[in-house]
């Protein structure tokens, strides 16, 4: 082959490579995997990804299911990549901590004690200012007056700048389905345990594995998954704040 078409035939070698890994990161956006013979659905996306919160349509009433949200970001000209219920909720469906979507505080931050994972303090908020994303323990996020795009308060804390809940126990026989979010740099990573873990073991999952310097539980039992990349469209009863990750119409992430 002559020098000339070499570097044209490796140029097109290194974009159609290029294109390749791109597809094979929209692919892999959500994975399964074992750790410590429980199962995971592990979901990675960038900040800009286009990551959102999403409660209410444009009447006031609750969205609550995946299908909805998707058919809000159509009428965008986006597509929903990704979605997973995002923190607690009262039977009304609203917010028990934090919330604050499209710029808007919907729900003010709670710092009151009371019964239940939520008010295992510290908890915690998880938030994208539009630049960058972080998760805070939230004495720690009312500390640095943050203006969020979006955020949603929950609870208990899973990790705390590299150490573990302090009430979380290597031996408890608490078991649940759980999901949560942790935040490493630029990388925003959600994690749900499909086989009933303690607190401990799916904390561990964030510190250890995952790498997350910080990380907030979202729920328990009722938590859902919407990952089409991996056949998974969870249904159930209607939740209440849901984050969702999409793209415009006709592209990949």
């Amino acid at each position: 082959m002559e020098a000339g078409n070499f570097k044209h035939f490796s140029r097109a070698v290194l974009i159609v490579l290029a294109l390749a890994a791109s597809a094979f990161a929209c692919q892999a956006a959500c994975r399964t995997t074992d750790i410590e013979n429980v199962r995971y659905v592990i979901c990675s996306f960038n900040v800009r990804d286009g990551i959102e919160l999403f409660l209410r349509d444009e009447n006031g009433a609750t969205l609550g299911q995946f299908e909805r949200v998707r058919d809000t970001l159509q009428k965008r000209g986006r597509t929903l990549l990704f979605a997973m219920n995002a923190g607690m909720y009262h039977e009304d469906r609203s917010p028990v901590g934090l919330y604050v979507e499209g710029g808007r505080e919907l729900k003010r931050l709670s710092t009151a004690d009371g019964p239940g994972n939520f008010s295992m303090k510290p908890n915690g908020v998880f938030y994208i200012t539009g630049k960058s994303a972080g998760v805070l323990e939230t004495k720690a996020f009312a500390r640095r007056k943050l203006t969020p795009k979006f955020a949603t308060q929950s609870g208990p804390m899973l990790v705390i700048d590299g150490k573990l809940h302090p009430r979380f126990l290597a031996d408890s026989t608490s078991r649940n389905r759980r999901n949560g979010v942790g935040v490493k740099g630029s990388e925003v990573i959600f994690a749900l345990a499909d086989d009933p873990v303690t607190f401990h073991q799916f904390a561990r999952v964030f510190r250890d594995v995952l790498k997350t310097p910080n990380a907030l539980y979202l729920d328990g039992s009722i938590c859902r998954l919407y990952a089409p990349d991996i056949n998974r469209n969870d249904f159930g009863f209607p939740l209440g704040p849901i984050v969702a990750v999409s793209a415009p119409a006709g592209q990949q992430r």
